[in-house]
């Protein structure tokens, strides 16, 4: 199961209650994207929460596909930018907190860690497989971006 299937709506009962419809706690969910993102749903938010919707779709949602939002660069916008929250010296649980502060969106520390342990291994094995392959370039790339999450 991919990270992005486990961030979640925070205040999810209060935002539906705003909207005066349910929707998935999923924040990648496509029913949850599609909810929170049409005009007159957004005009139902306060301020706070419409703002922070809205920085979300700023930072993940834009593209120009024609399938957008469900063209999947939503969720490798949102793992890259989790990433990048690591590569900056952050532990799960200050990567919760700080995309709770910028999206209101919550997971799980664990699963955070998993994540975070699932890339660093698929690096080591990108590296190996270049060692392998005698593509050091790709090799040394790997191994530079596994330190930098270690």
């Amino acid at each position: 199961m991919a990270i992005t299937d486990k961030i979640y709506v925070k205040n999810h009962q209060q935002i539906a209650s705003q909207i005066e419809t349910s929707f998935p706690k999923s924040a990648f969910s496509g029913a949850t994207m599609d909810m929170l993102f049409r005009g007159e749903n957004l005009s139902k938010l306060d301020e706070t929460t419409r703002d922070r919707v809205l920085d979300f779709a700023e930072d993940f949602m834009d593209c120009d596909c024609e399938a957008n939002p469900h063209c999947g660069h939503p969720e490798e916008k949102f793992v890259r930018y989790l990433l990048e929250l690591r590569e900056s010296g952050m532990g799960p649980d200050a990567i919760v907190d700080v995309m709770g502060d910028d999206y209101m969106l919550y997971a799980y520390p664990g699963d955070v860690l998993s994540f975070l342990d699932d890339s660093v291994r698929t690096l080591e094995a990108v590296e190996t497989l270049a060692d392998v392959d005698g593509r050091d370039d790709v090799a040394n790339d790997a191994r530079q971006k596994r330190q930098r999450l270690l």
